[in-house]
């Protein structure tokens, strides 16, 4: 893979992290209902939670790439996009919440969370098709908000075969 290859995959990695932690700061602190003042919202559990969504949703991305679900067209991505932002949201609740106790964990919040996550990644990708639209190519508008040749070279070329490495 060359040099520049790997830079547009990092960034790609790099985007989908980012916009996965914001999506789950801000989701968090909305699930965190009206607070009297700026000081009683819960801003350690929202960065807690956008930590573990920005490594669920690496984790995530590497196992998209190697199954070679990258180059896929708008709407089979965005849905991807917001399966991904769903799981990273709730393993990230679950994360925060240290052990999981079944009894006591709470199940309400944390699919608050991740439903409001995953709505602020669906706005995210419409406005970043639009954006698309806007400067048409070949391959067509895409849920990402990296340039379009960027993302393009990332998700296009085939990731290297795991086969016959190391024996």
């Amino acid at each position: 893979m060359s040099r520049s290859r790997w830079r547009d995959v990092a960034l790609d990695f790099l985007e989908r992290m980012g916009w996965s932690a914001g999506q789950l700061f801000f989701a968090t602190l909305l699930a965190g209902g009206m607070a009297a003042s700026a000081a009683d919202l819960p801003w350690k559990y929202a960065g807690t939670i956008a930590i573990g969504g920005a490594v669920s949703s690496f984790v995530l991305t590497v196992v998209q790439y190697l199954a070679g679900l990258t180059n896929l067209s708008f709407w089979p991505d965005a849905l991807v996009r917001l399966l991904k932002t769903f799981v990273s949201s709730f393993a990230a609740s679950i994360a925060a919440a240290g052990v999981l106790d079944i009894l006591t964990f709470d199940f309400k919040t944390a699919f608050n969370v991740a439903f409001l996550a995953t709505i602020g990644a669906l706005g995210k990708g419409l406005l970043a098709r639009e954006s698309a639209k806007a400067t048409p190519d070949a391959r067509g508008p895409s849920p990402s908000t990296l340039p379009t040749e960027t993302y393009e070279a990332a998700v296009t070329a085939p990731v290297p075969s795991l086969k016959g490495a190391g024996g």
